[in-house]
């Protein structure tokens, strides 16, 4: 079958699927067909001939001038007859999307990465197909070193790189291995993922709190028997903080002081819009640090791409726990990576994610702040912010009225970030401005300008700009 037929009803078949689930409503004006083919990679007739399609089978109408819009057509009754009609939206029915911690999925560069597919493909050989090493491919590893070490100021080379399917996996890895140096307690970010406790947890690391302020992580937490930390200094998750430079100083001190190791997540390191990214933790004191980094936030999550920058006493160790967890990632996609970057296009789509996430982020603020008057916090980085909220109740408000409207939000207080949890923590949303697609991107901000304008705010008007 051609790519350009497949592809066409791969569109047919989530349009139709999504007007019949009542995911997009009577009456909604679907993206013009060439920003539609922009948006997924494809070409443009390819987009007008799924439409052609639909508005034949009656899923879709449209006439010239005024769009393409979708059908009034029966939509399937929810299976409890006793819900009410006014409750929020079930996952499938979102209109917009500002959780955090995902990237602009459709601006996947498609082509880019299949033109690098078919690059690899053409030249791979016999021998590189079968098991390879736990560590990775050579490739990758010279890849992923030259990277490091250009866009985040980290001391590497390729033995000190192991690849990984993701930081989380990373993660784990690096657990699993701490555990069985002796290691019994980590301290975690308090806010910080509550998925990096679990994992530490389960390796059979104790979890203790490193309490988060303006200046970043306190090491004044850590215990005497605290054997590692997790940061991520470039940009907190969830409080958008850099981690000052003296602290940064002082939990390089404890780890050479107290032999200890550090695991920094170079969480969307890559994306800071008011200067230069600061630089990787890790340059500080390669042999205490390890630098973790993957392609979630640049590229997709579902590549399931990451590396370890991993300390000489730590590479054995890591290797055997690689082997031990069966772990391993596709030899195309590591190579269709290497040569991505070596083309110069991971660098190129960078770039061009970073100035339309550069914009959101001003447009976010600028919207926020002519409405409450209140100023988002956090560096102005990485793929979220946060609005400060007067208290917890005016949280699980916003979140109510935004999932009513159709808007899902993330909150700070209502979410699983601190350890333990803490009725008094601040309030906020933790607003995710990448995730929309260019197209849902309006509609996004004005469903929040809508939920916002809905609330009575006190505070008087200052200056947005982050």
């Amino acid at each position: 079958m051609p790519r350009g037929v497949g592809a066409g009803r791969a569109v047919e078949d989530a349009l139709r699927e999504a007007v019949r689930s009542g995911r997009l409503a009577a009456g909604t004006r679907l993206p013009g067909s060439r920003t539609l083919a922009a948006d997924l990679g494809l070409a443009r007739g390819t987009v007008v001939g799924a439409y052609t399609q639909l508005v034949a089978e009656g899923w879709l109408t449209g006439s010239p001038g005024s769009g393409t819009r979708v059908a009034h057509v029966s939509a399937p009754e929810p299976c409890d007859a006793g819900h009410h009609a006014k409750s929020a939206p079930t996952e499938r029915r979102w209109r917009a999307d500002l959780r955090p911690g995902r990237p602009d999925f459709t601006s996947f560069p498609h082509r880019a990465w299949t033109t690098s597919v078919r690059r690899v493909l053409s030249r791979i050989g016999a021998g590189d197909l079968d098991y390879g090493d736990f560590e990775g491919t050579a490739t990758l590893r010279a890849s992923v070193a030259a990277h490091a070490a250009r866009t985040r100021g980290a001391r590497v080379t390729p033995d000190a790189v192991v690849i990984t399917a993701g930081f989380t996996h990373g993660l784990a890895v690096l657990a699993r291995t701490l555990h069985g140096l002796g290691v019994r307690h980590a301290a975690t970010e308090d806010p910080g993922l509550a998925r990096h406790r679990e994992l530490l947890t389960a390796a059979g690391l104790a979890c203790e709190p490193l309490r988060v302020d303006e200046f970043g992580a306190d090491p004044a937490d850590l215990t005497p028997q605290t054997g590692a930390a997790l940061l991520t200094p470039a940009h907190q998750h969830p409080s958008g903080v850099v981690l000052s430079p003296a602290r940064r100083g002082e939990f390089v001190a404890w780890a050479a002081r107290c032999d200890g190791f550090l695991i920094e997540d170079d969480y969307d390191g890559e994306f800071r819009y008011d200067g230069r990214p600061v630089g990787a933790l890790q340059a500080l004191d390669p042999e205490r640090i390890v630098l973790a980094g993957s392609v979630s936030k640049s590229l997709a999550p579902g590549l399931r791409l990451g590396w370890l920058v991993v300390p000489p006493t730590l590479r054995a160790p890591v290797t055997a726990a690689m082997r031990e967890n069966g772990g391993g990632v596709s030899v195309i996609e590591q190579l269709t990576l290497a040569d991505l970057v070596a083309r110069g296009d991971y660098d190129r789509h960078v770039r061009r994610v970073r100035t339309v996430y550069r914009r959101r982020r001003a447009e976010l603020a600028d919207r926020v702040g002519a409405i409450t008057g209140l100023r988002l916090v956090g560096a102005a980085a990485g793929l979220h912010a946060l609005l400060p909220l007067p208290s917890a109740e005016h949280e699980r408000r916003l979140i109510a009225a935004g999932a009513y409207a159709g808007l899902r939000l993330h909150g700070l207080h209502s979410s699983d970030y601190h350890h333990p949890p803490d009725p008094s923590a601040p309030a906020a949303l933790v607003l995710g401005y990448a995730t929309p697609a260019p197209h849902a991107w309006g509609q996004a901000l004005d469903l929040l300008g809508e939920v916002l304008e809905a609330e009575e705010w006190r505070t008087g008007a200052r200056d947005t700009r982050p």
